[in-house]
């Protein structure tokens, strides 16, 4: 029983960010309702917050990936080569005043 109401929850969840509130409360209904010990509602809720906390994480993955492809894609430069580019650009121009053209 515990393992079904586990699934459906974890379903429903999804990647939720569990803020310490929600998670005391989640706890406090689950220990009523499913007569979960105190151990049982703790390690559940440690596992929908490392799911949440890992689908936080793919989600900014996939987005930084998704932002690449649009950036390459549109022809556009990240930070790390404009400011490459900035500085080479700043270093040819040094050297053309230091030639005095």
């Amino acid at each position: 029983m515990f393992e079904m109401v586990e699934k459906a929850v974890l379903t429903g969840l999804g990647a939720l960010s569990l803020s310490q509130k929600l998670a005391e409360d989640l706890l406090k209904e689950l220990k009523e309702k499913y007569k979960m010990s105190e151990e049982e509602g703790k390690q559940f809720v440690d596992k929908l917050q490392t799911l949440a906390k890992d689908g936080r994480t793919r989600v900014v993955e996939m987005a930084e990936t998704e932002v690449r492809k649009a950036m390459d894609k549109a022809g556009l430069v990240n930070r790390e080569e404009f400011d490459r580019l900035k500085a080479r650009v700043e270093e040819l121009e040094r050297k053309l005043e230091g030639s005095g053209s």
